[in-house]
């Protein structure tokens, strides 16, 4: 097991500046990357073809993670889509549709379902995860707000016109910091031009973890770096996880996972990076 580091946490009420924000324009060019890479997504670990189920993020549908299930499909694994529209936040009936779909995949297959979550679908795949986590096996967030003020996000007044919800429920937004009781993994990237990166950060312990990407908010769902973590994990045996050793990795590999825990110095574009 890997010598665990601390993420120093601080609190943060605001959201990312304009270069961050306009660093989102990247997203076209991973997007690239992706589809270039794709010929090399044979070397990413194959584990055993367990269910997973993936989660969109806000105002997005299951079109925008057709590149996350392909990625996944063609390692094998049985990659399924939330199925539930556009996601607008928690509607009447979307939760429980959800939890249904697990229960399926549950039978279907006769395993755990691993849960995959990009931005606000990563916030369903944690509380599904706390509701049945006989039924899930880990799950896997990618730039999800599951900490921090919920104002830190420069996609709250988005969140406020789709979801209805005018005012903060800072009591059910702090339940969210909670960690699920079954492996976590939190994809974050320092340069997120939507969500600061401090409102996607995990305390790690055994069963939790951060893993840092360069990528854009908008486009870690086919960033290659996020997408091959992303496979590392879910190769991973079944009741065996362990946290993801960027230390045991060499060449482009430790150059792509920066460590996390590594201390903050000061930047003139985007203050502390």
């Amino acid at each position: 097991m890997p010598r665990k580091k601390v993420i120093k946490e601080s609190k943060v009420e605001t959201a990312p500046g304009l270069v961050r924000l306009a660093l989102e324009m990247r997203a076209p060019w991973e997007l690239g990357m992706a589809l270039a890479s794709w010929p090399f997504t044979r070397v990413a670990p194959r584990g055993d073809n367990h269910p997973v189920l993936v989660f969109p993020g806000l105002a997005a549908g299951d079109v925008t993670t057709l590149v996350i299930r392909r990625f996944l499909k063609d390692l094998g694994y049985p990659a399924h889509a939330w199925e539930q529209g556009l996601n607008f936040g928690p509607r009447p009936g979307v939760l429980e549709a959800c939890m249904e779909r697990i229960t399926e995949l549950r039978q279907e297959f006769g395993r755990p379902v691993s849960l995959v979550g990009w931005s606000l679908g990563g916030v369903y795949a944690r509380e599904l995860a706390k509701i049945m986590p006989g039924d899930v096996r880990q799950v896997i967030t990618l730039g999800s707000p599951f900490a921090g003020s919920p104002r830190a996000t420069n996609a709250w007044r988005v969140y406020q016109l789709v979801s209805g919800e005018r005012e903060i429920d800072e009591e059910r937004f702090a339940s969210l910091r909670q960690r699920p009781s079954v492996p976590t993994t939190s994809i974050f990237s320092r340069t997120d031009g939507v969500v600061a990166w401090q409102c996607s950060v995990e305390e790690e312990t055994d069963l939790s973890e951060n893993i840092e990407v360069h990528a854009s908010h908008v486009g870690m769902g086919a960033n290659p770096s996020a997408l091959y973590a992303i496979a590392d994990r879910l190769a991973q045996p079944e009741g065996q996880w362990q946290r993801f050793d960027r230390q045991a990795h060499t060449g482009l590999k430790k150059l792509l996972y920066r460590d996390p825990a590594r201390a903050s110095w000061p930047n003139p574009f985007f203050g502390f990076y």
